[in-house]
């Protein structure tokens, strides 16, 4: 059995362009076919959070991998919701198909201890090293590190999904399939918490951050060999066009994607904008996700200034966090610090997302007072009294006329949000 980790491929289109389906199954085959002859393949992908035309480019990887002896595939949820089997199989194109070596779909089971192994632990001092000067108490001592035990079942892991510029970790995409991904939730908690300590401005779209740092020394416990398809759609935010495609060793493929990552879903502006009204695609069902319309709309954002994230379809703070986030609302990370015996035993996830919606801002303990560098109000099926208890603005979603708005002065409309950063010269 071999455990061949073959040379980068990769198929890059001319700006503007995409590439075809006949490319990136020769990049597929080239980097896949020998591989994993004889192996049983953990094949991991992204849920419906992800923008990828995955159905159509599913069924390729699975021809590419026609040597293998089995092929599994499980959504890397993370800690969202799970998929209905025939949900999984039509998100990955593979309705109908049965037999041979397609042996069935699955979800990640984060909260499961009997689906999880552990790998180890990364220890306080490494993590202390990691974080740098953002390090904080909080962060708490040594990491134990557990994976679905199915990454370590398989002869195999191959990771399909796409790198964009992501809050928490710099980049999406790569390793971060595998944690938090698959990963037990002390990673889960830990990294988004260490992403909330480095803060949004600070980490979104740079290649080396502390999380990826810890991802990468997370990724480094796993003994199961790992290729990585690296996808890079286009700006468009219709998710359909593949404009570049990375297969090969996970690091390799990943940090290949990165720059082209980078530069097409990175827009420059001239100057911030006092109001931001951002559109979130529909496949960001929940503000746990929709959260990204103001990630990467922040930088573009003044001092003092208003992000609207603008989303009538939205009704929903988070199936699986949604109490916690109702019970602790959203403040800036300095407001959770300032006061951290009373927010200790809440989980560190929840917090996170709480500081990374809310922006930048900071705390002042002798008036209790936040003051938010921004203020974020929410546009969506919410109502005014769940915004209020969110500490959130309201807006009347009907109130808005967002073809009017686009013309004027100082303000920003930015429809599709949720993948292009966006960010001011200089």
């Amino acid at each position: 059995m071999t455990t061949l980790v073959p040379a980068l491929v990769e198929a890059e289109a001319l700006e503007g362009e995409p590439l075809s389906d006949a490319q990136v199954s020769q990049v597929l085959f080239g980097a896949l076919e020998e591989a994993v002859a004889g192996e049983r393949t953990l094949v991991l992908v992204p849920d419906r959070t992800r923008n990828l035309p995955l159905s159509r480019l599913f069924p390729l990887v699975f021809e590419a991998l026609h040597r293998a002896r089995s092929v599994e595939v499980m959504v890397a949820l993370g800690t969202h919701p799970p998929l209905a089997e025939a949900e999984i199989h039509d998100l990955v194109g593979m309705t109908g198909r049965t037999g041979g070596t397609f042996s069935g779909v699955a979800n990640h089971a984060w909260a499961d201890p009997a689906a999880l192994a552990a790998l180890g632990l990364v220890d306080e001092e490494r993590i202390r090293h990691m974080a740098g000067p953002v390090w904080h108490a909080s962060l708490g001592g040594d990491l134990l590190v557990r994976v679905n035990k199915r990454a370590l079942e398989a002869d195999r892991v191959v990771i399909v999904g796409p790198t964009l510029p992501h809050e928490v970790a710099g980049f999406s995409g790569g390793a971060k399939y595998l944690f938090p991904g698959i990963s037990g939730p002390e990673m889960i908690d830990k990294m988004h918490w260490l992403g909330a300590l480095s803060g949004v401005l600070a980490t979104i779209g740079y290649k080396e951050t502390p999380v990826r740092a810890l991802i990468d020394e997370a990724a480094s416990l796993l003994p199961t060999p790992v290729s990585l398809v690296a996808l890079v759609t286009d700006s468009s935010g219709e998710g359909d066009r593949v404009s570049a495609v990375y297969a090969g060793g996970l690091s390799e493929a990943w940090e290949a994607s990165v720059a082209r990552a980078g530069h097409l879903h990175t827009r420059w502006l001239d100057h911030p904008y006092e109001r931001v009204i951002s559109c979130p695609m529909p496949i960001y069902d929940e503000l746990w996700t929709a959260g990204k319309a103001m990630y990467k709309l922040e930088p573009a954002v003044a001092d003092g200034g208003e992000l609207v994230i603008y989303a009538p379809h939205l009704s929903q703070v988070s199936v699986t966090h949604g109490e916690g986030i109702f019970r602790v609302g959203y403040h800036p990370l300095a407001y959770f610090l300032g006061q951290w015996e009373r927010f200790a035993t809440e989980p560190l996830a929840v917090l996170a997302h709480s500081s990374h919606v809310k922006g930048a801002g900071s705390y002042d303990p002798a008036t209790g007072k936040e003051h938010p560098r921004i203020d974020v109000k929410l546009a969506t099926a919410l109502p005014p009294e769940d915004c209020r208890r969110l500490n959130l603005g309201y807006v009347d979603p009907d109130s808005l006329d967002l073809a009017g708005l686009a013309g004027e002065e100082g303000t920003l409309v930015v429809p599709r949000s949720g993948e292009v950063l966006f960010r001011v010269k200089g």
